[in-house]
């Protein structure tokens, strides 16, 4: 009896090492996002613009506007400024907020922007790498007006996993900057 037991366990542990147990892989979600629907922003805000009707435009009582993802988990900050004899201090600003990612950031690309017919004139900053902010960018008419805008998800910066969601806010942005007017 107690030699068909070892017999038995001796057979259970050769079978089961011959059946080798890997580990899964990690899997990162295959993210797709719908077609966007463009539609007008004219609020009693100084400017106005084509968004992204998946988005869901916020104001604030400050001259503040966040564009919110909900689905991306993501908001898009604009700040409203009046130039005052003070342009070369809102530039430098605008200039230097996104270099303050620049230890996280494996580069930051930089896109200039002019439409003359509308006096908009401003510059898109991309940071690549897993940096708090992934898009900065500033619009400006020279002589009254500025806005400053950014991009932050609520997650872990992770720039891989976030990369759809990045291209499709930053074909949004591109399409604000397009559509931008003064009021």
């Amino acid at each position: 009896m107690k030699g068909l037991f070892i017999f038995t366990l001796f057979f259970v542990f050769v079978i089961a090492c011959k059946q080798r147990t890997l580990p899964k892989p990690k899997g990162y979600l295959a993210l797709e996002y719908p077609e966007p629907n463009y539609d007008s922003f004219t609020e009693s805000l100084p400017f106005s613009f084509d968004y992204n009707t998946m988005a869901e435009p916020r104001t604030s009582s400050t001259g503040s506007l966040q564009i919110v993802y909900p689905l991306m988990n993501a908001t898009l900050y604009l700040n409203y400024r009046k130039v005052k004899n003070n342009l070369d201090a809102l530039l430098h600003d605008a200039y230097f907020i996104p270099y303050q990612h620049i230890s996280k950031a494996e580069e930051i690309p930089e896109k200039v922007f002019i439409n003359h017919n509308q006096r908009v004139y401003g510059q898109l900053f991309t940071i690549i790498g897993n940096a708090a902010s992934q898009h900065q960018f500033f619009l400006t008419d020279s002589l009254q007006h500025f806005v400053v805008g950014s991009l932050y998800f609520y997650a872990r910066p992770n720039y891989d996993s976030l990369y759809p969601a990045i291209k499709y806010i930053e074909r949004d942005i591109i399409q604000m900057m397009e559509s931008f007017q003064w009021n």
